[in-house]
Order: structure tokens, then sequence, then C-alpha cells
């Protein structure tokens, strides 16, 4: 069987703009835990456009252009980038009130299906495998930009894995990179930063988990088919919240909600149900299941789902009803669990998460 999947790396527009809007909502739950918040981010060129809303008891005392310099910053978009996030132009509208924020965060704000997944094992962090590699090949990438073979490159780019799933493993035969580069760096030692940076992520892989069992050298990476990308960022392709949902949930075979995540409080239906289904999911698969792909439904205002449902192979643990009820959901996953790095792609990859499997 055919597997393919794909990532975008931090830099990327689409990327940059989910982690200046979870960066705005970090803010205001450091202000306030209970802070409703939904924050939408455009970005074009050096014009940055934010809209949307947050309620908190006390102001928030960030500025938006602190916010957006920080999480710039944080990915390497600085002075000596081709992206400087100092240089945003922003058009910010979004409404800040101070008041009651559970006037909104208390409550199912609006109808949701949603879509909870997990499969295979620890190993591949209940992820797909071409989707758990194509992770673990956007972190070491990511990694590397800042501070590794590619330190100063990037941080915009793409990747796409192409692997066969049969007997007697998993067998990857593409792999598709796509970076950003300084002008000043010959394209020959990029690509030989970016050979050696995935060489060494997927030995890592391999020593892990056997069932990888191609070896480096007969895979073929593809670099920048397209030349130097010297332009990356905003100034390449215009951004925006919400745009990467296959990347942030399971990738291309397994289908997801309605909902973007980023840019949403905690308590945000879209959010905190993605959260609880992907946590039953993986409870699932831990107590025997093959794999489990969990469906809930919400309408607005009213706290318990209207359906729950779970499609599993083999048998593991089903969680009731009231595992999906909202005030239980909010609770159960509590605190500042969100900041700027969720947003790299890390909602279902991150395994310090309890919805993850991580520790409580």
């Amino acid at each position: 069987m055919i597997r393919i999947s794909e990532m975008v790396l931090a830099g990327h527009p689409d990327k940059f703009c989910d982690q200046v809007a979870d960066a705005f909502i970090a803010e205001a739950m450091k202000v306030d835990l209970d802070a409703y918040g939904q924050v939408e981010v455009s970005v074009w060129s050096d014009q940055l456009w934010l809209s949307g809303g947050v309620c908190t008891r006390s102001p928030i005392p960030r500025t938006t252009r602190e916010i957006v310099i920080e999480a710039g910053n944080a990915i390497g978009c600085n002075e000596d980038n081709h992206i400087d996030a100092q240089q945003y132009q922003l058009t910010d509208t979004v409404c800040r009130l101070v008041g009651e924020p559970r006037d909104w965060s208390d409550k199912v704000n609006d109808q949701n299906v949603i879509i909870g997944w997990a499969g295979y094992d620890a190993h591949t962090r209940y992820l797909p495998p071409e989707h758990f590699a194509a992770h673990v090949f956007r972190e070491a990438l990511t990694d590397s930009c800042l501070s590794g073979f590619l330190a100063g490159q990037g941080p915009d780019g793409k990747l796409m894995v192409r692997m066969k799933e049969e007997a007697p493993g998993w067998c990857i035969e593409h792999i598709l990179v796509t970076l950003q580069q300084k002008e000043s760096t010959p394209f020959a030692d990029l690509c030989t930063g970016i050979e050696k940076t995935l060489a060494d992520s997927y030995e890592k892989l391999r020593a892990a988990d056997r069932r990888w069992v191609t070896s480096w050298s007969e895979i073929q990476l593809m670099i920048n088919p397209n030349g130097p990308l010297i332009n990356g960022g905003s100034d390449g392709d215009n951004g925006q919240t919400g745009r990467k949902l296959v990347m942030d949930y399971y990738g291309p075979r397994v289908p997801i909600g309605g909902g973007a995540l980023s840019g949403k409080h905690l308590s945000h239906i879209d959010r905190v149900g993605a959260y609880a289904a992907r946590d039953a999911a993986v409870r699932a698969v831990q107590t025997g299941a093959g794999e489990c792909l969990v469906r809930v439904m919400y309408a607005p205002n009213i706290k318990q789902p209207l359906d729950v449902s779970f499609e599993m192979t083999g048998r593991g643990d089903r969680q009731p009803k009231g595992f999906f009820e909202h005030t239980a959901m909010v609770s159960r996953y509590a605190g500042p669990v969100i900041d700027r790095n969720i947003a790299r792609g890390r909602h279902f990859f991150d395994q310090g998460f309890v919805w993850n499997g991580g520790k409580p």
C-alpha cells in the first residue's frame, strides 16, 4: 500500500500565522486562564492582518507588535533573514474586551463534527507511520535551521514523504524537500546540509523501530526541484490561520473535523473536542484496538455531545458519553498548554500532552 504525507516548516506563511494566533491566545491565558479567544491571522509580503476577539478579566499588557516580533524571532524571521518580523505593517482589528470571559468560554459555542484518530503504537506516537515520519523530518529540519547543519537557513520550507506499507516493514521510497535559503549560501552546501540532517534523523528513526526497513542509500531524496528558494515566507506566498489542518491532524488518509485548532482558547469546542477525541482514540489503542476513529457531534449551547461513535479494529476501551461533556473536557486538559510551539504542527505529535498518551 502506498502512503503519502506532507508537512510545512515553521516559517511557512500559513504556519507562521498559526503560531502568531496561538501566541496571542497564550498572552490572553497569562492574564486569565479562563480567557475567551478566537484570533485569525493573515499575511502577505510585509502586511499582516489580525481579526477576532479576546475577553479577559484584566487587559493584556503586551502589544500585538511585540507578540508578532517574538513569534518571528523564535523561528529565525529576523534582520538576518529575507523575512524580518520587525518589518511587518500590522492591521489589528482584534476586539480586546475586559470582562467576564466565561460568558463565552463556559459553554459549547458552535456546532461541530469532531474526529479523533489513533493507530499503530507508541513508536509512531499513535499516528500513521508516513505522517509520523514526516513530523520527524519536519522537526529535524526546523531544529537544524535554528542551530544545526542548516543554521541560518529557512525557516520556510515544505517536505513530502512517500512510502510503501507492506511486509516485512515500512519502505520509504521518496522524500521531497523544498527549503528557503540565504542568498549567500551555495546551493550545493544547502543540499549537503539537508541530506545530512535527514540522514541522521532517519537513522535514529530506524534505531528506535526496526519496521523502517529501507536503508538511507535506497531512498530517493529530491531537494528544491525549482532551484534555490530565496524569497520565502510571506514574500513568496500568502498565509492564513487554519490552512494546514491535514498536517495538524492525522495526514491525508484519515478524515478530519471541520474546525481549525490554533487561534482558539482551549475551551473552544473545535479545540478541546479535538483533543478529547484524540485522547479517547489513543486510550482505545492502548487497551487493545488496532486503530480507532472517534466521531463526536455538538450543538451550540449544549454541553453534552449529541452523538459519539467509535469505529475500531480489535477491541479497546470506549469512553462514555460523559467523557466528552464540555466542562469535563476543559477541566481535564486545564492549564497553560497553549503556546506558539504547538502551532508548529505538534498538536497530535507532542508526547507531552495527555491526549497523545502523555502522563497527566
